[in-house]
């Protein structure tokens, strides 16, 4: 059941889509206060963010994890930026759980930093889809009809989800968040993402 539910509500942060009129937002950042649903978010740039969460609130744990368990076969996203010398280095590895394979599948900008992107994808079996190296390892990531070979450092953040609650929205907690921004210009989000002991690259 908790595995159900993980997978649920991770689905929910990826295929939901705005209203008319809307506009998603990424929120991330440290909360610095929590007035029952309102939480006020110190966000990465320093701006102060009042985000209403819903009664009903759906919040996963992003939980420490390893490049040991990244298997081969595995469906991960990784957030990466490109090197001077050229490839591809992440900054963070997050593992889905297995019902969610093909969520969000692909190769597509993100908004981390200015030419970050973040790609969804399975880990190659051929090599075991890693290569050793002295200064890390490097996954290469299938998708669709592509793949994509992403380095990955010894301090790259690697972490999978496990199901959560609003008890852990609480001031200091670092948040990352689906939120919708009204026409009025206010934020709200029914998902959360709270880190548990990692900090997550914001």
């Amino acid at each position: 059941m908790l595995a159900r539910a993980v997978v649920l509500l991770c689905a929910a942060l990826f295929v939901c889509a705005p209203a008319m009129g809307q506009q998603n937002v990424r929120v991330r950042g440290t909360v610095e206060q929590v007035d029952g649903l309102l939480l006020t978010v110190r966000s990465r740039d320093g701006q102060m963010l009042k985000v209403k969460v819903a009664d009903d609130v759906k919040v996963l744990a992003m939980v420490k994890a390893s490049l040991a368990d990244i298997k081969p076969g595995s469906f991960v996203g990784a957030t990466a930026l490109p090197q001077p010398g050229g490839g591809w280095r992440a900054v963070e590895v997050h593992i889905f759980p297995e019902a969610m394979r093909g969520v969000g599948e692909g190769d597509r900008p993100n908004d981390y930093r200015p030419n970050s992107t973040m790609t969804n994808g399975t880990v190659s079996a051929a090599e075991r889809a890693t290569v050793t190296k002295e200064e890390g390892t490097t996954l290469t990531l299938k998708y669709k009809e592509s793949e994509k070979r992403i380095d990955v450092a010894p301090d790259t953040v690697i972490y999978t989800y496990a199901p959560s609650g609003k008890e852990e929205l609480k001031a200091g907690a670092i948040i990352s968040a689906a939120a919708t921004k009204q026409a009025d210009g206010s934020l709200t989000t029914a998902r959360v993402n709270v880190a548990r002991g990692i900090t997550p690259p914001m």
